[in-house]
């Protein structure tokens, strides 16, 4: 990286705090941006690991009060930045005012010497735990109103016998010597500053263990079981997947919790049926019913069955809307009962009931419903 582009960074604005923010008002920035950026929670994302190197970078210099009294004249000094060797804010090409001028010299007293690499915090990185799935399967009643399960999880977890530190019972983790605690390390690059990557050494723990736990076997994390009440809200649907924010495995060194998700199984109701907020229900009618109109009695999911008027010559698959009578919404109010009628054809007949058809079909002439099919077809 040159050194116009380094000079040229805003770590107040990289850790988004003001230029007069307080050391701890600097530190909780850096804690809370690290831990969103970090490596072990961002797999893969290279995005990521380039924020999370440059507020450690910024981390560096700002919570040095002699370093950051440095970085603010020099930043006051160039303007905010340095426009490169030989052309500088203030400066006549080829040195400064008052003799030769060396970049890697003033960096030097950034960062302790001629390395040029910032000296990172000893604290252990914070990991988020790991995201963990699961199945419920409810009935369709609960799946309705909502219902609080029993779910038995076994997952990753920090060691009950170590704490999580990964070191035998009456020893301690040490820093990283390699990192110094940062879980990061500086790889050769070939020019003047180095790039950051995770340390190979504590793989990004921070920490080594020289007497290693003997359940854990110095991971820290050992394999855990637990019940946990879990509730899923009302209107749920079959093959729904819901996030349970941090109901996931336990974070390490103060990190939050992964997340839960849960694929849900509703099983069929033997009436019922669902369309969107609504509940549906298909009824039988006789003809004449459908013909010369009634007043029926519907069954409802919660209650007492709901009386529902079938008005003379309803056709075949007609659907009524019962309101309020389905399923709570997510605002409280009750959604509607859709009640589909199919008329009902009976496979025997009475002698009296035959005798009042064929009366009925003399009485009905020579009409004939499938006129107006035949026309179509001519």
């Amino acid at each position: 990286m040159a050194s116009n582009d380094w000079m040229n960074k805003d770590f107040y604005k990289i850790l988004g705090v003001k230029k007069d923010a307080s050391a701890e008002d600097i530190k909780k920035a850096y804690r809370k941006l690290a831990r969103a950026n970090h490596p072990d929670s961002n797999p893969n994302n290279a995005q990521a690991e380039e924020r999370f190197k440059a507020v450690s970078e910024a981390h560096a210099v700002l919570s040095s009060p002699d370093k950051r009294k440095e970085y603010d004249e020099q930043r006051s000094m160039f303007g905010g930045g340095f426009a490169g060797r030989g052309g500088g804010v203030g400066f006549p090409a080829g040195g400064t005012a008052g003799g030769n001028f060396d970049i890697s010299d003033l960096l030097g007293g950034f960062f302790g010497g001629g390395g040029g690499t910032a000296t990172r915090t000893r604290t252990a990185p914070a990991r988020r735990g790991a995201d963990l799935e699961t199945e419920a399967s409810i009935s369709f009643e609960q799946a309705v109103d909502g219902v609080t399960v029993s779910l038995r999880m076994t997952s990753d977890e920090p060691c009950p016998s170590c704490s999580g530190t990964g070191a035998r019972a009456g020893t301690v983790p040490k820093v990283c010597p390699n990192c110094e605690g940062s879980g990061m390390q500086t790889g050769a690059s070939g020019g003047l500053f180095a790039m950051t990557e995770p340390c190979t050494i504590c793989r990004g723990r921070g920490l080594v263990v020289e007497d290693p736990c003997p359940t854990c076997h110095g991971s820290g994390r050992a394999s855990s079981a637990r019940t946990m009440q879990v509730r899923i809200p009302a209107g749920v649907k079959d093959g729904q997947r819901i996030r349970l924010k941090s109901k996931g495995a336990k974070g390490e060194n103060g990190g939050p919790s992964g997340d839960l998700f849960v694929l849900v199984h509703v099983a069929p109701h033997t009436m019922f049926g669902r369309k969107g907020d609504h509940l549906t229900i298909t009824v039988p009618i006789t003809f004449d019913e459908a013909a010369l109109g009634a007043e029926i009695s519907v069954p409802t999911l919660h209650g007492l069955p709901v009386k529902l008027k079938v008005p003379a010559g309803t056709p075949n698959g007609r659907t009524f809307r019962a309101r309020g009578k389905g399923a709570p919404r997510h605002d409280g109010v009750k959604a509607d009962l859709l009640v589909t009628v199919e008329i009902f054809v009976p496979s025997k007949l009475s002698p009296a009931a035959r005798a009042a058809l064929e009366a009925f079909r003399a009485a009905r002439g020579e009409s004939d419903p499938r006129t107006d099919l035949s026309a179509a077809r001519s």
